[in-house]
């Protein structure tokens, strides 16, 4: 579907990720579309796939979560459902990208103390090898993709 992304549907997306509660007369407003148009258009992007949700941002250290963590794992095995469900079953596993290099996972993790932390790698280490780095603060927050530029040669 990204190839049939029009700089409408990247207005609606880039509003969206904006303000997720934006009501959808304001939305049809900023992107200069009825509120019916811009309904519409919201439906077509979920309905591809492109919109998969909708979700809060969260300040985590007001949410009890003040330690954040990058932690990178070497998964030696083939069988990767034992760790899978791991990540299911941990709420402070954040995120969690299987990577190429070195490292097999990227692991994102939100810890209520440095104790917690260390319990949550030392589970994480059942599995190969981890390193964790600390997060000192967040230089620039997720914000979702942008409308690629046009190549203007083409």
């Amino acid at each position: 579907m990204t190839e049939s992304l029009d700089p409408t549907d990247w207005a609606i997306l880039a509003e969206l990720q904006r303000d997720a509660r934006l009501p959808l007369t304001e939305l049809g407003r900023r992107v200069n579309l009825s509120a019916s148009a811009a309904t519409e258009r919201l439906r077509r992007l979920e309905g591809a796939g492109v919109i998969t949700g909708y979700h809060a941002e969260i300040d985590l250290g007001k949410a009890g979560y003040p330690v954040l963590a990058v932690v990178r794992l070497k998964y030696p095995g083939s069988r990767h459902e034992p760790l899978h469900k791991l990540l299911g079953e941990r709420a402070e596993i954040l995120e969690c990208l299987r990577t190429t290099g070195d490292d097999c996972y990227t692991l994102k993790i939100a810890a209520a103390s440095m104790a917690h932390l260390e319990r949550t790698v030392d589970e994480l280490a059942q599995f190969g090898s981890t390193t964790t780095n600390l997060v000192y603060s967040r230089t620039l927050p997720y914000r979702g993709p942008r409308e690629p530029a046009r190549d203007l040669d083409a």
